[in-house]
């Protein structure tokens, strides 16, 4: 399937808003790099109008798509989705399969391609890891912990019912508790994960203390905005390893690449300068819009 005006194959994000997303930035830096005729746009597409885009994806040119919010469930219902998608409960990734529309979901993924790159061998010898938040990324990164074979996973949320969906989702491995006895377990806790929005830009700071966690422990903050949040920072000034948000966007988008364009992609360090420079540029303008510095 080929892109009826440029001649090119062609996939694209749909969200809504879509303008923030890098995913463009990221595919087209590697149709360049490995030379393929091909393109990425970006579509933004109300929820309204969502199911009736993505049963012409064909007809609009594209092999395939990104889905990020708010469509993210609802793509799980209107293709084919593999057992991973079915399992954590939406997708990320659309493709054509002949005519056939399938589905998958490559956070899973991405999350754990991050750790093994930012923190080698980090699940050796764990027992305990900690999820903070219980909604859709939450679900990705138990769903990967679970297929690593982690054989513990706390996972903490405000609203302690949702943390009880993950456990009934996932199996044994999950272990559902209440936000506030987080902290208590920091001792035992090998991995840390936060999932939330808490610590993104324009989102309250999260508020928790690392000084319990133990020195071979590794923490993970799914924001990227800003590239360390102040969660990171206390793991760096402990001297903990890390893994950030942005490691998992990159990882992520391998499999969608490979799908639509036929090469398997590198997260290369070049690939990382550039989505870095990209998310500093981005702060700097909305600094100058607020009347900030910068």
């Amino acid at each position: 399937m080929t892109d009826s005006v440029s001649g090119t194959r062609a996939a694209c994000v749909i969200g809504w808003p879509a303008a923030h997303s890098r995913s463009p930035l990221i595919h087209r830096h590697w149709l360049s790099v490995y030379g393929i005729a091909g393109d990425y746009r970006v579509e933004a597409v109300p929820p309204e109008d969502f199911a009736a885009f993505v049963k012409d994806l064909a007809g609009r040119g594209y092999v395939g798509a990104n889905v990020t919010l708010p469509h993210k469930e609802a793509a799980l219902t209107l293709a084919t989705p593999d057992e991973r998608a079915k399992k954590i409960g939406a997708a990320n990734t659309l493709w054509l399969d002949g005519t056939k529309l399938r589905a998958t979901n490559t956070d899973a993924e991405g999350f754990i391609a991050n750790l093994d790159a930012a923190a080698p061998k980090w699940d050796r010898g764990l027992e305990t890891a900690l999820v903070l938040g219980a909604g859709g990324s939450a679900r990705a990164v138990v769903y990967g912990l679970v297929d690593r074979g982690v054989p513990r996973i706390y996972v903490a949320n405000r609203t302690l019912g949702r943390a009880e969906e993950l456990g009934r989702r996932f199996g044994a491995a999950v272990r559902p508790i209440h936000w506030d006895e987080a902290r208590g377990l920091f001792g035992a806790t090998q991995l840390l994960v936060n999932t939330t929005t808490l610590g993104m830009v324009g989102q309250p700071a999260l508020e928790i203390g690392l000084g319990r966690l133990p020195a071979n422990a590794v923490v993970a903050d799914l924001v990227y905005a800003p590239l360390e949040t102040a969660l990171l920072a206390a793991a760096r000034e402990r001297g903990l390893r890390r893994a950030d948000g942005l490691g998992m966007l990159l990882h992520q988008a391998v499999r969608g690449f490979a799908l639509w364009f036929g090469v398997t992609p590198e997260v290369t360090p070049e690939l990382r300068k550039l989505v870095e420079a990209d998310l500093a540029a981005a702060a700097t303008l909305a600094a100058k819009a607020a009347g900030g510095p910068g």
